[in-house]
């Protein structure tokens, strides 16, 4: 059975950052596209970042520049580093694994809020 679990959510004031982890139990990373996808509160589901087989990355436009994926294989666990958090990156964030996807840029097929393994989700509260 496949379980990603996150960890690392937390309140914070604005400007201040949060790492949140990934790990995988019966799961391997390697060669799958991995990433980060949000929901606000009476929002819809947001991808935020991904990783793709080949270790490209990609950010929506409101966080490039502050957040950062990235990934440990000998781990088998992937991040998500928040830097100069807004009140408007407040949400469950949750991550996610795909074996078999194409990323093109930051959409991947599947949609990564479509992914097939997903974790239970984080609550990040950033107050201003």
């Amino acid at each position: 059975q496949v379980q990603l679990m996150e960890s690392g959510g937390g309140s914070v004031q604005a400007g201040g950052s949060l790492r949140l982890s990934c790990v995988a139990s019966g799961y391997t990373y390697g060669r799958s596209c991995l990433g980060w996808f949000r929901q606000a509160q009476g929002s819809e589901r947001e991808g935020v970042a991904r990783i793709d087989k080949a270790g490209g990355t990609r950010y929506i436009d409101s966080v490039k520049g502050r957040f950062t994926i990235s990934k440990d294989n000998a781990k088998n666990i992937f991040y998500l580093q928040m830097n100069s958090l807004k009140p408007e990156d407040t949400a469950v964030y949750y991550c996610a694994a795909e074996p078999n996807c194409l990323c093109v840029g930051f959409p991947c097929s599947p949609a990564l809020v479509d992914f097939r393994y997903r974790g239970q989700g984080t609550q990040v509260t950033v107050s201003s």
